[in-house]
């Protein structure tokens, strides 16, 4: 049985004091503890959100990090860093990294292996573009993000390890894949996991990402393959995120 698991991912959203308002709202209500929550927020806010969360399940992640330890990579978070502050998820791959950053398959599979090397759990994403799903070509796509991705990643990691699909055309966008489209493509995803992994497919989350809210969380997580939501900006309301995590 898969735990089921929300991440809301606050990107370049909230100031510290924002940040801490958010999640004093979001802990005066009552979660859902059979559900897996995590608020993804940004590097300057992870310390103070980390000491919020202290008595809860909630768990902290990042949004990004550097597969380097140190060096000279100016701006850049190294997953040491990450660990000394009690981080415990990262995301890796988003379609905004990739689109406005130049990630690409090959730093994803380093920042994926960086991750593990120093007890983070990666939350990989992966996902087409409207005009590779339109030409027909999404499952093609993916496959290969998921193959480069999880290049010399070894079986034993994949329970540290969660993938998330955002078809990038409904990013922030309103619109959202259908329950059965997203359930068929994680479907796939699952199946593309088995070539590799084979019966390890099972144990392996997989989210949906892409205009999640709290109308169609019920249906979306109604499917069977749908283990969670990665989900922008809905989790910047304290309310919405908490109607996500008790769906």
């Amino acid at each position: 049985m898969r735990t089921p698991i929300i991440a809301g991912n606050w990107k370049m959203n909230n100031t510290i004091k924002e940040a801490l308002e958010l999640i004093e709202e979001i802990k005066s209500y009552e979660l859902n503890k059979d559900v897996e929550a995590i608020v993804c927020v940004p590097f300057t806010c992870l310390s103070d959100v980390k000491k919020s969360l202290e008595n809860t399940e909630i768990k902290l992640g990042a949004q990004n990090i550097h597969w380097e330890e140190n060096g000279a990579f100016t701006g850049e978070i190294s997953p040491k860093m990450l660990n000394e502050m009690g981080v415990d998820y990262v995301i890796i791959g988003h379609s905004e990294r990739r689109q406005y950053f130049n990630e690409t398959d090959e730093t994803v599979n380093k920042k994926i292996k960086s991750s593990l090397n120093h007890g983070l759990k990666p939350i990989v994403c992966v996902g087409e573009t409207l005009d590779e799903r339109e030409s027909g070509i999404e499952n093609d796509i993916v496959k290969k993000q998921i193959n480069k991705a999880f290049e010399g990643i070894e079986e034993k990691d994949l329970d540290n390890i969660v993938i998330a699909y955002e078809p990038i055309w409904a990013i922030g966008t309103g619109k959202t894949a259908s329950a059965s489209d997203a359930n068929n493509m994680l479907g796939f995803i699952r199946e593309t996991i088995g070539q590799k992994y084979g019966e390890k497919k099972d144990h392996i989350r997989i989210q949906y990402g892409g205009s999640v809210k709290p109308s169609n969380i019920k249906e979306l997580m109604d499917k069977e393959e749908i283990d969670g939501a990665l989900v922008g900006g809905a989790s910047l309301v304290a309310k919405d995120f908490v109607d996500l995590i008790n769906f």
